[in-house]
């Protein structure tokens, strides 16, 4: 899952990454409202959270929301609040939220509330011939199930959010490797091959292309892999 986190604590910002990425998402980070704002309106994420601190500090996230839900393809808006009331909790739902913690909130509980609503949102949009399970780390392709690492999951997903279409490279890049700022090309090929061994080895019925001098496509209209390297 693609995820935008916006928190201006330091520390609060470093554990949630650390807890997001350890749960096989791809996590691009924020210090600041404004600049979690932008980030939305550049690159299609499944969630959106929302951090503060502070007694008052969830004010400005009323102009946030609005701004977030607007966009054309809006992600999920999790909100998590040091302090706040009831009426405040309904105020940002009524604002665009689609979840609202207050501590003492859990990761866990925030990582099942992400899942839940991007089931919703899959659903929504109409069954797909391959899934994948994250709790499982798998690759589900008509029944079959395909073990990946965490980096080959992250990379099937991020080709799998445009099945039968092509991605550059860097967008796999910052999607799989959100944690380093510069990635050697050889890196991605290294775990398309290993994708591309394991799809032969199962029969699935999905091939990594590659796009010459731009990236890959995963196409799930083709028969059982072969081989393509």
């Amino acid at each position: 899952m693609r995820v935008l986190l916006c928190s201006s604590s330091d520390a609060e910002r470093s554990y949630l990454y650390k807890a997001l990425s350890e749960s096989l998402n791809s996590v691009e980070v924020a210090d600041n409202l404004q600049y979690a704002v932008y980030l939305a309106s550049q690159e299609s994420f499944d969630t959106v959270i929302l951090c503060t601190s502070g007694a008052t500090a969830h004010d400005g996230f009323i102009d946030v929301l609005g701004s977030i839900t607007r966009l054309p393809d809006a992600p999920a808006i999790v909100v998590a609040l040091t302090r706040a009331t009831p009426a405040d909790c309904a105020q940002l739902l009524r604002a665009g939220a689609d979840a609202c913690f207050v501590q003492p909130w859990s990761i866990l509980e925030i990582q099942e509330r992400m899942l839940a609503l991007r089931r919703t949102a899959l659903v929504q949009a109409g069954p797909c011939a391959a899934r994948l399970d994250p709790l499982t780390r798998d690759l589900v392709v008509d029944e079959r199930r395909i073990s990946l690492t965490t980096r080959e999951y992250l990379l099937v997903e991020c080709l799998l959010r445009h099945a039968n279409a092509p991605v550059a490279r860097e967008q796999l890049i910052r999607y799989a490797w959100p944690e380093k700022g510069d990635v050697e090309p050889s890196s991605v090929n290294l775990v398309v091959s290993r994708l591309r061994r394991k799809f032969i080895t199962h029969g699935a019925r999905a091939q990594i292309e590659t796009i010459n001098r731009y990236g890959y496509q995963l196409d799930l209209r083709a028969g059982p892999a072969r081989s393509a390297e």
